[in-house]
């Protein structure tokens, strides 16, 4: 489910940056590192202003809802603390680099999902792609769970679980029927919920893309295709080494 492609300018001369705070949760049995940083940009209003003047279009298959391209040169305020959160959390000590950015908005009503967006997903499989949620509104809109999946005991798909991972779905189609239709949240004879960061404003999270996760709907019928109403967030895939 990645975003617009989009590069990291040079941050913009804006009011001192507020302090920002770090927590750094290991959710279920495989520990990996889901990290939450509040206050991240002191830019949450301005930020929310963007994404509500921006030009929407279809965000593709994957994604319930719609996208429109971000400059995330914000980030490079934050350069120092970022750098400190990749070394030290991930592992990172080479490089990194933005590699996608947008809005988003999810919009569609739950009778209106497929299948695979029913249930728990992951982004990718590499050891190096984060994954970044941005959180420009407050627990009303949601937040991001995370899930292992019963049959394989996966809480994460690597390159080499991933076949396996899928012959596993299949099995639970088959077992259990087509899911049920509407966005998946706590526990199932599919998936045990396993940890869940809430939505804050101006809260960012920042985890491997090959965690298991569906983003926390609390209210479906809310949803709307307008940004001034809607679940609106930043969304980033970064790839470091």
């Amino acid at each position: 489910m990645r975003p617009h492609a989009a590069h990291i300018m040079t941050d913009p001369a804006i009011s001192p940056l507020p302090e920002a705070t770090i927590t750094v949760h290991r959710f279920g049995l495989e520990r990996e590192p889901v990290v939450q940083i509040d206050n991240f940009s002191g830019q949450a209003p301005d930020l929310l202003a963007k994404g509500r003047q921006a030009d929407f279009g279809p965000a593709g298959a994957f994604y319930p809802g719609r996208r429109a391209p971000a400059q995330p040169d914000y980030l490079a305020r934050r350069n120092n603390l970022m750098a400190e959160v990749m070394r030290r959390v991930f592992g990172f000590h080479e490089s990194l680099r933005c590699e996608a950015a947008s809005f988003s908005l999810v919009t569609l009503a739950e009778d209106a999902l497929s299948p695979p967006q029913c249930i728990p997903h992951y982004d990718d499989t590499g050891a190096g792609i984060i994954a970044v949620m941005h959180y420009l509104l407050g627990p009303e809109s949601g937040g991001t769970a995370f899930y292992r999946h019963r049959r394989t005991g996966f809480e994460t798909v690597s390159p080499e679980r991933e076949r396996g991972y899928h012959a596993a779905l299949e099995e639970d189609d088959r077992q259990f029927g087509a899911p049920s239709c509407g966005y998946y949240y706590g526990d199932s004879d599919r998936y045990e919920m396993i940890g869940e960061v809430a939505a804050a404003p101006d809260r960012m999270i920042l985890y491997r893309g090959r965690l298991l996760h569906s983003g926390v709907i609390p209210d479906p019928g809310k949803l709307s295709d307008d940004p001034a109403q809607g679940r609106l967030t930043i969304n980033m895939f970064l790839e470091g080494r």
